[in-house]
């Protein structure tokens, strides 16, 4: 017993406002703490079944707040799995996802609760339920028979099975994908193999070998920031093809191969959803959705595949143009379109995306975010060393009101590394709303890999990497900014397809001078970013808008294709993909390249039958942008609209109701064609 006292994860917390004791939680605290949690939370739920009257409080709110310490460990845990993940830490993933399925099987096929909570929902008029209390009865009753209460019981324990079955397959699916993303290195050893590349993806690379011990090499990685540059930069044609041949079969054969954990996946899912009384499982996963079903994904995908691929054609064309120019020959591969797509950009526009790093130092880029939301909605950011960290690249801020009014807490995690998944993401380590019988403020971060600082120059980010922190930024907002009751509905708690509006919407603000001119100042000189390179910026963002805008539509199109096609059907991983995307496709198949054994996205990050969202947010930011455009980009007004409409509700009204109520009618449909030029 002592020693659950002296748990990390079970003390209570006294830290300022109980912020997770990170330095002194290690691998072997998570099994204890999360089996006495779930012991405790199995009497909270014994106590609300024991109650004779049944009430919205002693059922749905009692419910609601039963397994706190249950959530708060394995959301750290999985939190942590994907930010600073040692092998141990990963491996335990083996256990911990079978019993956290156990236990939330045993409460979602308990017949007496569900009966009880059937109750209150089947009441739910008389007993006067309104506003945040009738929309958690309605989403605690949907969840339930969401998740089997409604079977008979051998029926249940075959869903308790295959629940558990699950559990372990999306956490090992990443893990792979990490181990095949880490076991990748590319040793150069002669300089003249670095023609092409800018001084900084150099300088880099020269640092991430001297920390490997070879000083006078150069590395490159899977890691975004080493592959990407390397792909749209180097001359060596060969060895573009070595890297991008490397990232395109990650997990794909070899030992850490993922075929057998996605056929199982979508086996297992399908079934489950078949179960459930559900057709297949891209039908149940929209149920829950703005877009409802597949027929209407489908129809939005095909809408913009047409006028996108038509474009991406067109993109295609003038690049393989423009290299015969060049060269003599026209032809491209995968490993060269970003190559000579990029060079064709600087003929048109005079541009380099390199010119913009100097201007795009990450702590100016940070400064900017924060002032663009003190601008937007009044926040204020304090940074506080004396809150613990789980890595020291991590920042932590207080952010307040201009009122001074405390907000929540903010972690930023900035920079690659082996125990880290590549990527970027925002997540909570606390949602706002009601823990222990309070109202409590969230704990949100954002989790990056982003172009480290060399010993010459600080982090100097790409263009691209100042809209992706932009963007985690946004959902940041959604976290911070939430004023809800109770922690499901609140924050990031909104349907998948409306979640990426406000991460989305923030985006556009960088391709504004106005917004730019916060944080863009050159590093060296710290003059302002010149307005003919923003205008550049605005000209060349709708360079390739083709290619783009297919390259997401086809990722789409292959995620709906999973989810909705009969498993017994797919016997060859590969084979099922390259006639999936046949219809997307405007390069030749490359043989031994697969996407889908690393599309993290859709097989171990949520977004199965969801990868859509991204594109359906867009229709709705394009739309939502415009309005700010019409106003000014930092009216009081339409921001207030934006934060009291959008971000602070979470899910505790319908999002099209929400938007509505923000932009005075539905969107737009044609917004996303119209700012992309594709109409």
């Amino acid at each position: 017993m002592s020693d659950l006292a002296n748990n990390p994860l079970l003390k209570s917390l006294t830290l300022q406002d109980q912020a997770i004791p990170f330095n002194e939680i290690k691998v072997e605290h998570y099994m204890p703490a999360i089996n006495a949690a779930i012991e405790e939370a199995k009497k909270n739920i014994a106590a609300i079944k024991a109650q004779k009257e049944t009430s919205f409080e002693n059922t749905i709110v009692a419910l609601e707040q039963a397994s706190e310490k249950v959530d708060r460990i394995s959301n750290i845990y999985f939190n942590l799995f994907s930010a600073e993940a040692n092998d141990a830490h990963q491996a335990l993933a083996q256990q911990i996802s079978p019993i956290l399925s156990a236990f939330s099987s045993d409460v979602s096929l308990d017949e007496v609760l569900f009966q009880k909570i059937k109750f209150v929902y089947d009441n739910r008029t008389q007993l006067n339920l309104k506003n945040e209390d009738l929309k958690l009865t309605e989403k605690t009753f949907k969840s339930f028979s969401r998740n089997g209460a409604l079977l008979n019981s051998a029926k249940k324990e075959e869903l308790r099975a295959l629940d558990q079955e699950l559990s372990v397959l999306s956490p090992q699916f990443s893990e792979n994908v990490l181990k095949a993303t880490n076991a990748f290195e590319m040793w150069i050893t002669d300089v003249t193999d670095l023609d092409g590349l800018p001084e900084g993806v150099r300088e880099a690379a020269a640092m991430a070998a001297e920390q490997k011990g070879k000083k006078g090499q150069w590395l490159f990685t899977l890691q975004a920031p080493s592959l990407i540059p390397f792909i749209t930069y180097s001359a060596k044609r060969e060895l573009r093809e070595k890297l991008w041949r490397a990232n395109s079969s990650k997990a794909f054969g070899g030992e850490f191969d993922n075929q057998n954990i996605v056929k199982k996946i979508v086996t297992l899912t399908a079934k489950r959803a078949q179960m459930l009384g559900y057709k297949d499982y891209a039908e149940y996963a929209l149920e829950e959705r703005m877009a409802k079903d597949s027929a209407t994904v489908f129809k939005f995908l095909t809408n913009l595949l047409e006028p996108s691929k038509k474009a991406a054609e067109k993109d295609l064309k003038e690049v393989k143009e423009f290299r015969k120019q060049l060269e003599g020959s026209d032809e491209i591969k995968p490993w060269d379109f970003a190559f000579y797509s990029e060079k064709l950009k600087e003929q048109k526009y005079a541009f380099n995306e390199e010119e913009l790093r100097p201007y795009f130092k990450l702590e100016n880029v940070i400064e900017g975010v924060f002032e663009h939301s003190r601008k937007l909605f009044g926040l204020t950011y304090k940074l506080n060393t004396t809150i613990p960290t789980y890595h020291p690249d991590v920042k932590t801020y207080e952010v307040y009101t201009e009122k001074n009014e405390y907000v929540g807490l903010f972690y930023m995690d900035y920079f690659p590394r082996e125990t880290k998944k590549g990527g970027a993401w925002m997540t909570n380590y606390r949602e706002q709303g009601m823990w222990s019988n309070s109202v409590k403020r969230p704990h949100v971060s954002i989790v990056c890999n982003f172009t480290k600082p060399t010993p010459t120059k600080p982090s100097l980010l790409s263009y691209d990497e100042v809209r992706t922190l932009f963007h985690e930024f946004g959902h940041a907002l959604h976290g911070l900014l939430s004023q809800c009751k109770y922690r499901s509905l609140a924050g990031t708690n909104v349907y998948w397809d409306f979640v990426e509006l406000p991460s989305q919407i923030m985006e556009n603000w960088t391709e504004e001078k106005e917004s730019l001119d916060l944080f863009a100042k050159h590093y060296e000189t710290g003059a302002t970013i010149p307005a003919d390179l923003v205008a550049k910026i605005k000209k060349a963002s709708l360079f390739q808008s083709g290619w783009m805008s297919l390259r997401q539509v086809s990722f789409a199109w292959l995620d709906m294709k999973w989810y909705t096609t009969d498993p017994a059907q797919i016997t060859d991983v590969d084979q099922f993909e390259t006639t999936a995307m046949e219809v997307t496709r405007l390069l030749p198949k490359e043989q031994g390249t697969n996407m889908s054994c690393a599309f993290g996205h859709i097989f171990g990050g949520g977004y199965a039958a969801g990868y859509y969202s991204y594109k359906w947010a867009e229709v709705l930011d394009a739309d939502a942008f415009e309005y700010f455009k019409e106003k000014g980009l930092y009216n009081a007004e339409v921001a207030g609209k934006f934060m009291n409409s959008i971000l602070s509700r979470g899910g505790t009204a319908h999002p099209m109701d929400l938007y509505k109520e923000f932009r005075g009618r539905e969107p737009d449909p044609n917004s996303l064609l119209k700012r992309s030029g594709l109409l």
